[in-house]
Formats: C-alpha cells, sequence, structure tokens
C-alpha cells in the first residue's frame, strides 16, 4: 500500500463522511418530537424556551443549521449535548474506550472459536465431526446476540451464579486508571487482579455478541479452505510428503483468510455500534448505552455526534484490512 493510495482513500473518506452528516442530520430533524421540551422540567416562560433554542442553533433555519454543524465538524467540535449537557466528544471518547475493549474481546472470541471449528470441520471433513461444526453454526446463526444475553444470563446469574451481570468493574474496589481502556491499561501495568476482573465483567457480553459471528467466520473460513485445498500448490505441498494437517494450516490458511479478514474487520465496526441492546441488558457502561439515552431523549448532538465516530471507525478499518490484504498477498506470494 504505497502512500498516494492511501491518500487518495483518505481523499474519497470525506464525501462519505458527508454523506452520512447529511443523512442523520436530515432524518433527526423530520423525526417528531422537541427536543428542547424534552429538557424543559418544571415551569418554563415561552423566553425561556426560546433561548434553549438559540443556545443550541434550533432557531436557525435547516441550512444554516446544517452549514454551522458543519462547520463545527471541521473543527472537531461535535456540539453539546442537549440531555446531559456535557461536550459530545467528550462524553463519547469517554465511552468509546469501554465499548472497542468489549468489542475487540468479542473479536478475539469469534476469530479463535471460528477458526478452530471451521479447521476441525475441513480436517475431519466426512465425518460426524464436521456435522456437529455445522449444527453448532446454525444454532449460533439462528439465535440473535439478545437472546444469547439473556440466555448466559439464566445459565450464569440464575442457574450457576458465578459471573457478574452488570457493570464494567467492581466500584468498591477503589482501583484508580490514567484512561478508560481499563483491560489493556490492566495488562500494560500488570495489574493481574485487575485484568483478571475486568475480564469476568466481560466474558458474558463479548460471548453474546461473538457467538453469532462465530458462525459466519467459521462458514466462509470452511468454503474457502476447501476452495484452497484443490489448488496445484496444495497438491504439490502433498505430493513433499507433508501431512494433512501441516499443508492445511502451513498453506491452504493463510490464502483462505484473506475473505475472512475482510468479513472480521467489517464486522468489528458493526460490533462497535451494534452493542446497544447486549450493553443495555448487561447495563454495561459503553458508548451503546450511551446512544440509547440519546435517542430517548433525542439529543440531537449526541445522536450526530456517535454516528460519526462510527463513520470515522468504519474508514479507518477498512484501510487496515487493505493494508492487512497486501501484506497476506506478498506472504502468500512469498510461499
Amino acid at each position: 500500500m504505497t502512500a498516494g493510495y492511501l491518500a487518495r482513500r483518505l481523499l474519497l473518506a470525506i464525501p462519505t463522511l458527508f454523506g452520512v452528516a447529511l443523512a442523520v442530520f436530515v432524518l433527526l430533524r423530520v423525526v417528531p418530537g422537541d427536543p428542547i421540551a424534552m429538557m424543559v422540567v418544571g415551569e418554563s416562560t415561552p423566553e425561556d424556551i426560546q433561548a434553549l433554542r438559540v443556545a443550541y442553533g434550533l432557531d436557525k433555519s435547516l441550512p444554516e443549521q446544517f452549514a454551522i454543524y458543519l462547520r463545527d465538524l471541521a473543527t472537531g467540535n461535535l456540539g453539546t449535548s442537549i440531555s446531559l449537557k456535557q461536550d459530545v466528544l467528550t462524553l463519547v471518547l469517554g465511552r468509546l474506550p469501554a465499548t472497542l475493549e468489549l468489542a475487540l474481546v468479542s473479536i478475539v472470541l469469534s476469530v479463535v472459536l471460528g477458526l478452530a471449528l471451521a479447521l476441525a470441520a475441513v480436517h475431519w471433513r466426512g465425518t460426524v465431526v464436521e456435522t456437529a461444526v455445522d449444527a453448532v453454526n446454525s444454532l449460533a446463526l439462528a439465535i440473535p446476540e439478545f437472546l444469547w444475553a439473556l440466555l448466559l444470563i439464566l445459565a450464569f446469574g440464575v442457574l450457576w451464579p458465578v459471573l457478574p451481570l452488570s457493570g464494567r468493574i467492581d466500584p468498591s474496589r477503589g482501583t484508580e486508571f490514567s484512561t478508560q481502556f481499563y483491560l489493556f491499561e490492566s495488562l500494560a501495568r500488570l495489574r493481574w487482579a485487575d485484568a483478571l476482573e475486568i475480564l469476568q465483567y466481560l466474558v458474558l457480553p463479548a460471548i453474546a455478541l461473538a457467538l453469532p459471528l462465530v458462525a459466519v467466520i467459521a462458514r466462509v473460513l470452511k468454503s474457502s479452505l476447501l476452495e484452497a485445498l484443490v489448488q496445484d500448490y496444495i497438491l504439490l505441498a502433498r505430493v513433499k510428503g507433508f501431512s494433512r494437517g501441516r499443508t492445511l494450516v502451513r498453506h491452504a490458511l493463510p490464502n483462505a483468510l484473506l475473505p475472512t479478514i475482510t468479513l472480521t474487520g467489517v464486522h468489528f465496526v458493526f460490533l462497535v455500534g451494534g452493542t446497544v441492546l447486549v450493553e443495555l441488558i448487561f447495563a454495561y457502561p459503553g458508548i451503546g448505552n450511551l446512544l440509547y439515552g440519546a435517542a430517548i431523549n433525542r439529543d440531537l448532538p449526541l445522536i450526530q455526534g456517535v454516528t460519526i465516530v462510527f463513520s470515522v471507525l468504519f474508514v479507518l478499518m477498512n484501510l487496515f484490512i487493505d493494508f492487512l490484504h497486501s501484506l497476506l498477498n506478498v506472504r502468500a506470494g512469498d510461499a
């Protein structure tokens, strides 16, 4: 990936982000409800309500509001939350690390389990192992994330209460963190007790998010591996005397990973943006909970800010996927 290609991709991201900003701006304005009326409590005079409209720029025409919104975006100003009365960027960046850690743990679980299931199904193709893997994949796909969350709560919170069901860390510990990345900071500082406790709070929501993706990764990777196994370089490796397992892992897997990497990267962004229900069920203090509260209160600046952050993450993840594609293609060519 050359610097020129990277520059072109970044330039192409500008109209994408502009389109997202425009779509969200228009959609939020046509939805019924008055955000100012929702934030007014008690007896307020028309002058008080008008002052709030002026403060949030809602007294201007829609084109003027959109122009101001774009100007603020260009300077990194996402506005002030109507319901929470705090800077939107501060709120989003304060909650985003929790959701990123949850999504990353979910992705790691998905890749590890999906890889293991795919390799097992291909290695023991035509046996009861492949049948069992296909059955597990079908079951995992048939149940959505929020239902997995409820089933996990029933299993490990009611029938066998061994894991915490809400929150991110026990507040009674009084542990202080320099960043909002609790898990990564604990691991970096070798605070194993804190890391273990954080993982205990993460494991159930992470599994709930990971299970459907495990099935998707396992199916895509299995299909790619079966296609790779009939290629000439695989037959050559078998002629040289390599075992089936070694050929599968060393030669077929690197080439079969390309579509899986793309799928995983795209789903990572979707996980970040789709954790709302799971975070609500587990009372996990991430960006999903923040977005839910913003939607309930029709907090226009906060909804817009969260959406723009998701869009930026999507663009960056696409660039990262392209980089991994080029890297794996080079390694596959060398092999």
